[in-house]
């Protein structure tokens, strides 16, 4: 196995097969050598133990094979030249027969068992070198910071370890696989197919027979507690894949380690774009608080001064008096944005306190369209409400602002004469209001950003407005835990729908009217 050539303590491993061959040959031969001389002075028995000494020496440093080949070797070369004649594999003695065949046998045995030895001694250093990594590469994706550095540390450890290269797949905004940044995918072909299975499936798919072609062989899914986040492919750098699939428990547990690295980097991404976003509304609605106050003054004056010219005397001509009343109109309709502007600021900073009582919608809904008389005048309001109407919980003056709101916008974008239309009718266990109009509706691709602070349903629109109506709105439904929508309609227009819980609205007992007592005639 590859890894085993990378052992530091035996430099036997590294020799190709012909010289552990060779060099078991040159044992048997020098083990002849320093027997020879000693023939006058040990048995041939002792002789015997000196070439399996020898086999046995072979066998730890060179492994089974040239083992059984030197045992072989040393039976002949016993027999050639140390047994009775010398010189010669004539054997006039029988019982050397048999000292052969127990010097053969307990050679081969000898051999096989050292050689064993050695090779569990081989594959335990080299799992313990294995698990080193693998700990080593938990320890750096602990640190890890970005989605390059986990990609980098994973295949690091494919390379070091298991001559393997990789690349990290992760999904797009759009749900596409696309490899990670950092990944060195030029030499790393990837099958689509596969890596969108593995992805879906969440399952590991092989692939050994694409090896020859340059693509990847395995694609692990990134398993993480939450999902899966991406698909890692894995091809041998040296093109022989048995090793990479024998090795699948090692590189699932890989996959595991760089799939919790990819969701923590994810999570902390997150929770970093969030802190940003939080001081980032936290000082716009201080700005805006700051602002709206210093404003509120000096319009609320200008407002009493255009009131003063015109009832002031002399009376004013035609001309002063119309500008005196335009100046009074612009200068309500700038306090009315500033007033939007600090409700916006005081609902996301969380100062509203709602004051909730169970009342009958209705009645919030005549007191808005009181409120905007004159906006309304160009529209009739059509308003239809379901049977039985519950009473509902909530706070008056604020969903009353959502009414006006919602009514302002469907006058202020509708054509004069267009009816406006309210409807109201319990769904789901929550009272639910639409209100509708007979303009050109929203632009589609605003329909989900129509809510936030800012942003209005036509950009380049001559309608005065900053974009704050639908805003706030919908701060106030969420307040009241419910939730609001805008849509267009099928037949033309736009349609706000905001829903309220029920609840469990208290009951009214009806009075019953005094009993009259009758007279006797």
């Amino acid at each position: 196995m590859w890894f085993r050539a990378r052992l530091p303590d035996n430099s036997f491993s590294a020799l190709a097969p012909w010289q552990r061959f060779a060099l078991a040959a040159l044992v048997c031969a020098a083990t002849t050598l320093i027997a020879t001389p000693l023939l006058a002075y040990l048995d041939l028995a002792n002789i015997v133990m000196l070439f399996l000494l020898a086999v046995l020496l072979i066998a730890v440093s060179l492994g089974l094979a040239p083992a059984l080949f030197a045992a072989f070797l040393s039976v002949g070369m016993f027999d050639f030249f140390f047994v009775p004649p010398r010189f010669s594999f004539e054997v006039h003695d029988g019982q050397y027969l048999v000292t052969f065949v127990v010097m053969l046998a307990v050679a081969m045995i000898t051999g096989q068992l050292a050689a064993g030895l050695r090779q569990q001694a081989d594959e335990s250093i080299s799992e313990a070198l294995r698990t080193r990594a693998l700990y080593e590469m938990a320890r750096d994706l602990s640190g890890a910071l970005t989605l390059e550095q986990v990609a980098e540390i994973t295949r690091n450890f494919l390379r070091k370890v298991l001559n393997a290269d990789a690349t990290i797949l992760l999904p797009d905004v759009a749900g596409t696989l696309q490899p990670c940044a950092g990944s060195d995918h030029a030499r790393l072909l990837i099958e689509p197919r596969f890596a969108r299975i593995a992805f879906d499936r969440g399952t590991p798919i092989d692939c050994p027979q694409l090896v020859a072609s340059g693509y990847a062989v395995l694609y692990l899914p990134l398993i993480a507690p939450m999902r899966v986040r991406g698909v890692i492919a894995v091809a041998p750098l040296d093109g022989q894949k048995e090793h990479l699939l024998e090795q699948r428990e090692r590189l699932e547990t890989m996959a595991s380690l760089a799939a919790i690295a990819v969701e923590r980097v994810h999570y902390v991404e997150v929770a970093q774009r969030t802190q940003v976003q939080m001081v980032s509304e936290r000082l716009r609605s201080s700005i805006l608080s700051a602002v709206s106050h210093d404003l509120r003054t000096p319009l609320t004056a200008l407002v009493g001064l255009a009131d003063s010219l015109t009832v002031s005397k002399p009376p004013l001509g035609e001309v002063a008096l119309e500008t005196s009343v335009a100046i009074r109109e612009q200068a309500e309709r700038l306090a009315g944005l500033v007033g939007n502007l600090l409700d916006m600021a005081r609902l996301h900073a969380g100062e509203v306190t709602l004051l909730k009582e169970w009342l009958p919608i209705e009645e919030v809904i005549g007191s808005s369209i009181k409120l905007l008389g004159r906006a309304l005048a160009e529209h009739p309001v059509k308003v239809a409400l379901a049977k039985d109407l519950p009473l509902v919980e909530f706070d008056a003056v604020l969903i009353e602002r959502v009414f006006c709101n919602l009514l302002e916008n469907a006058a202020k974008y509708s054509p004069p004469g267009s009816p406006i239309e309210i409807v109201a009718q319990t769904r789901d266990g929550t009272l639910e209001v639409a209100v509708s109009d007979g303009g050109r509706g929203f632009a589609l691709e605003k329909d989900t950003a129509l809510f936030k602070m800012f942003v209005r349903g036509e950009a380049e629109s001559s309608m005065p407005g900053v974009g704050l109506g639908l805003a706030i709105c919908s701060a106030i439904v969420e307040a009241h835990a419910g939730t609001i929508k805008a849509a267009n309609r099928a037949q033309g227009g736009a349609c706000v729908t905001f829903t309220l819980p029920l609840g469990d609205p208290p009951t009214i007992e009806e009075e019953v009217p005094p009993r009259k007592e009758g007279h006797r005639s």
